[in-house]
């Protein structure tokens, strides 16, 4: 058993399908009934190590094989002198066959069994949400609704068993109005993704994972969660200097909006690019920055200068406005990196022409990446942020599909996705991000990150990829907040964190 963050190395994400699959597949080569118990057996090995002081333990137990996860921890609770109560939601003769054993198992033990009641005898120290797991489709309602609301109703610490009950394992959405609050989520065989993104993590609490001796590493898998590894810095030697690590420049600042191509110039230049420009699109022009003087103003960036742009990465959008739709069209179709942020994320939303540009892009080699938060991403798309919302995995594989690029899709559990190759699902981060200027500060950082590895390497096949690049800035980004616990983290001082952050990588 292991708790999953922060994790060092990234770790595989496997679906409802995917994970029926696995248990099936492990299922035939055991003996009857083993994996429940190994189930049963871990969940209150894991309540013990949470709660090694409560007395009174209570289970809410559903009528599928998450029931009988539950009367097996049950068990074994009993057996090691907890009081425990399960109340077991459904008709007890229509339960599984595994869920049945093991029903008839901790009625042999002494466990105190209701049938039906919602709600325990005396007040928990702790509860244990086995409802209904994976196995949930659609919204509860009746007893097993009422069963949900009673656990969010405790005051003491919710155990879920492998989700919590009424969240979907695939988009992290509860599926109706009724979905358990859990402290502690004990996943059992696979990582769902929806336990990392959507409403996933609010729902979850802490995430811990029980293969239950079962080896997935040769199973097919959805998604990754990004791990540490992902975010590693590019290594800097002593013959390099500030052309080695690629040029970028920013273009956004329309008037009133000026902190927003700010705020991405230095992000980026923190980030390590070699030489940061910015084009202002506004007024009053800027000469330089009090803050940052090592930026280079350019009002008239590329200008004529084609070589100039064909040999720099691009942030565009950053506070551009209505002005930015301007340049698009030379940028989409000259840069060789580009990141389209914000107000130029919008412009492509309402133009054809800029999307076929933007869709040519993959096709001529020049890599983009698109970094949305929900509402952009649904204008892109032409659905509601709601649709956009209800499944992050997919809304993000679509646009990059559509445009063949990288999507970063912001939001809790950020997703990076590319065309042709799996998606990752960002663990880091929190509700400190949730501040003006933060996204800007993802753009210019993650342009950073990208155009130092470009301009690391003369070889055309070892520059950082675009998704990889993405996965990075997206991991960092969120790693810089953690330790926020209270009000919003103002992006000036985010930039200064992923600095320090960067000067003392972890290893």
């Amino acid at each position: 058993m292991q708790r999953i963050l922060p994790n060092i190395e990234a770790l595989r994400l496997f679906d409802v399908a995917q994970t029926r699959a696995t248990e099936q597949a492990a299922m035939a080569g055991l003996s009857p009934h083993t994996l429940m118990r190994r189930a049963g057996l871990a969940t209150a090995q894991l309540a013990l190590a949470i709660a090694p002081h409560a007395a009174r333990v209570w289970i809410a137990g559903g009528p599928g094989n998450n029931g009988g996860d539950g009367l097996e921890a049950a068990l074994h609770l009993t057996q090691w002198g907890k009081q425990v109560d399960v109340s077991l939601i459904g008709d007890a003769a229509a339960l599984p066959d595994d869920a049945k054993e093991a029903l008839v198992r901790a009625q042999a033990a002494g466990v105190r069994i209701d049938v039906g009641r919602s709600m325990p005898l005396e007040a928990p120290d702790l509860a244990i949400d086995a409802l209904l797991g994976i196995g949930a489709s659609r919204a509860s309602q009746g007893p097993i609704a009422d069963a949900m609301r009673s656990l969010n109703e405790l005051p003491c610490p919710v155990l879920a068993i492998d989700l919590p009950s009424g969240l979907n394992a695939n988009t992290g959405q509860p599926l109706g109005d009724a979905c358990v609050i859990a402290r502690h989520t004990l996943a059992l065989l696979t990582l769902k993704p929806g336990l990392f993104t959507g409403a996933g993590r609010d729902h979850a609490g802490t995430v811990w994972l029980d293969t239950l001796g079962i080896d997935t590493s040769a199973n097919a898998s959805c998604a990754w969660l990004a791990g540490r590894t992902n975010a590693e810095p590019p290594a800097r030697h002593h013959a390099q200097h500030k052309g080695s690590f690629g040029d970028l420049a920013v273009v956004g600042g329309a008037s009133g909006m000026t902190g927003a191509a700010l705020l991405a110039a230095r992000a980026a230049l923190a980030a390590g690019a070699g030489r940061v420009f910015v084009r202002q699109l506004g007024e009053p022009p800027v000469s330089h920055d009090a803050l940052s003087p090592e930026l280079m103003f350019r009002a008239d960036w590329p200008g004529a200068d084609l070589h100039s742009l064909q040999r720099t990465t691009v942030v565009c959008g950053c506070g551009g406005g209505l002005a930015v739709r301007e340049l698009l069209p030379r940028l989409l179709s000259a840069a060789p990196r580009l990141v389209l942020d914000a107000d130029a994320l919008n412009a492509i939303a309402s133009d054809t022409v800029l999307q076929t540009l933007l869709q040519a892009r993959a096709g001529r080699g020049l890599p983009s990446v698109l970094t949305p938060h929900p509402l952009e991403a649904a204008r892109l798309a032409n659905v509601s942020t709601a649709e956009v919302q209800a499944d992050r995995l997919a809304a993000a594989q679509h646009l990059a599909d559509r445009f063949q690029c990288t999507v970063l899709l912001k939001g809790s559990g950020t997703v990076v996705s590319s065309a042709g190759r799996l998606p990752s699902i960002n663990p880091t981060g929190n509700a400190s991000l949730a501040s003006p200027g933060t996204g800007d500060v993802l753009a210019g950082w993650l342009g950073g990150l990208w155009a130092q590895w470009a301009g690391a390497s003369a070889d055309a096949e070892a520059p950082m990829h675009a998704h990889t690049s993405a996965v990075a800035a997206a991991y960092l980004h969120g790693a810089a907040a953690e330790g926020i616990h209270f009000g919003p983290l103002r992006a000036s001082e985010l930039i200064e964190r992923l600095h320090a952050q960067r000067q003392s990588p972890p290893r």
